[in-house]
């Protein structure tokens, strides 16, 4: 099931689609969040940075959502380039993916935002993300407040909530291997609307 045969060297257009079919094997066999994802960053000194995400819609990239005024968020509108790793450690495959960044519309952070619990979208008006906290008395009175305000009728997106789209001009397969003569299936492309070229690198 690990090993990459030549019935997976697909059209060099089709990465998305290896993709989509380790994620559903994965949606099987992995305990916890699935789609979690190492997001990587790099702030304004070049010290890179790196987190874990999850990945909430796969179309022509790779879509999450967070507090734009966030230190991911931050870096990631300095740069706009980012770079995401998937690892299934029940299937012993990882897929690394690296490219530009866009902002998701105003209509897709507003219907994913509709789509969180309740209590999630209170949280994220409450949660200053990545600023100094006095105390979690700070926090849990914050969420008192908005859960006061927002009691009754829905609870809009705040402003700085957004969705991002990593656009791959790279991505990885790999799975492991015995000895750590590991596969790996390269796809590259010079831009995100390129078509791909697909190579096997040595482990």
């Amino acid at each position: 099931m690990n090993q990459l045969t030549d019935g997976d060297l697909l059209p060099e257009n089709e990465p998305f689609g290896l993709f989509q079919n380790w994620m559903k094997e994965a949606e099987k066999s992995e305990p916890n969040d699935p789609n979690a994802m190492a997001l990587a960053t790099v702030d304004n000194d070049g010290m890179p940075d790196v987190r874990m995400v999850l990945l909430k819609g796969v179309d022509t990239g790779f879509v999450f959502y967070t507090n734009r005024e966030s230190r991911k968020g931050r870096e990631l509108d300095a740069s706009m380039k980012a770079s995401v790793n998937f690892h299934w450690k029940s299937l012993r495959r990882q897929v690394r993916v690296r490219g530009p960044v866009e902002q998701v519309t105003d209509r897709e952070s507003d219907e994913y935002f509709a789509s969180r619990p309740r209590d999630s979208r209170i949280g994220a008006w409450a949660s200053q993300q990545s600023r100094p906290m006095d105390s979690r008395f700070a926090l849990e009175k914050a969420v008192t407040i908005y859960a006061a305000k927002y009691a009754i009728g829905e609870v809009p997106r705040p402003p700085y909530w957004i969705g991002y789209r990593v656009k791959p001009i790279y991505m990885e397969f790999w799975t492991d291997k015995p000895f750590r003569l590991h596969e790996r299936l390269v796809y590259r492309r010079p831009a995100p609307q390129g078509g791909w070229k697909q190579d096997r690198f040595f482990p």
